[in-house]
């Protein structure tokens, strides 16, 4: 694999090579110093450009950067929207494991949205077109601290998503059941433990895209407990998942809410709670 040297000299010299690249800026992972560093982080590159048109009509001018693995488009995919004549990516996977994520942007394009990601570093400005910016910081993404409405909110979504998951389990569902878990349940439990690295953190921290870095701020046995929450398509172990998740869910929602001055819901969470025991005994034949 190419080291991040060879990897930022060949894109600045690309760069430099060409007349219709006005600038280059980087944002991503490899700007955050709060990030732990790897071989295998993508560099994600913005190439400030006279016109996209010239770029996006070559077919060949990606393979400047390596020997391409396989790549993809995402401004050709008929699903997202795209404004071709402003922004057009390419996103590169190379045979020696690096990986590109670059953007063609126009000038007036690059002016009114560089600023958008805080995690943005300037790497060359050849017709110093571009502004200013702040040292590249994470802290667009940190923690939110939420209100005592949103703090609820989560509460009862939580617990009232539970009965979807109880019936399907009882059914053996188990696609709708991993869908319940992953897209409602556990989102309302990833942002409570959220909330709780806000508040031993004061607000000042990023866990992470998909919260990945939680295990820096929870403890060991609070982090394998939320991992065990994840579960196989086994009935018998996705309900003990389940009960576990919802005890950790209730342990936290508490602490979060006495730290911020809210009452949790004891009868809320009690009663869903039943109601899974409930569904979870119940016989499959009358």
């Amino acid at each position: 694999m190419r080291t991040e040297n060879e990897i930022y000299d060949l894109i600045l010299k690309i760069a430099k090579n060409d007349t219709r690249i006005k600038a280059v800026y980087m944002n991503g992972s490899r700007t955050n110093e709060m990030v732990p560093k790897d071989i295998l982080q993508d560099y994600d590159i913005v190439y400030v450009v006279d016109d996209t048109k010239s770029f996006i009509e070559d077919n060949d001018w990606p393979s400047l950067f390596g020997e391409i693995l396989y790549m993809q488009y995402p401004d050709e995919n008929p699903y997202y929207p795209s404004d071709k004549q402003n922004s057009y990516g390419y996103l590169m996977q190379f045979a020696d494991g690096t990986r590109i994520d670059l953007i063609v942007q126009s000038v007036n394009y690059a002016l009114q949205h560089i600023r958008d990601d805080k995690l943005c570093k300037i790497l060359l400005d050849k017709a110093n077109i571009l502004p200013e910016i702040e040292a590249a910081t994470d802290c667009q993404y940190w923690v939110k601290k939420p209100t005592k409405e949103q703090y609820l909110a989560v509460c009862n979504e939580f617990w009232w998503c539970t009965n979807n998951i109880a019936k399907g389990l009882w059914r053996e569902e188990l696609p709708y059941v991993q869908d319940m878990t992953n897209y409602n349940v556990r989102t309302q439990l990833i942002t409570m433990l959220n909330w709780k690295v806000g508040i031993l953190t004061d607000w000042s921290v990023s866990t992470g895209k998909s919260s990945k870095y939680l295990y820096k701020w929870l403890s060991e046995k609070e982090w394998n407990l939320f991992l065990s929450t994840y579960f196989d398509c086994n009935v018998d172990h996705a309900w003990q998942s389940v009960f576990e998740m919802c005890k950790l869910f209730e342990n936290v929602a508490r602490y979060v809410g006495e730290k911020l001055g809210w009452e949790y819901n004891e009868k809320e969470g009690n009663a869903a709670y039943s109601f899974l025991e409930f569904i979870y005994q119940l016989p499959k034949k009358f």
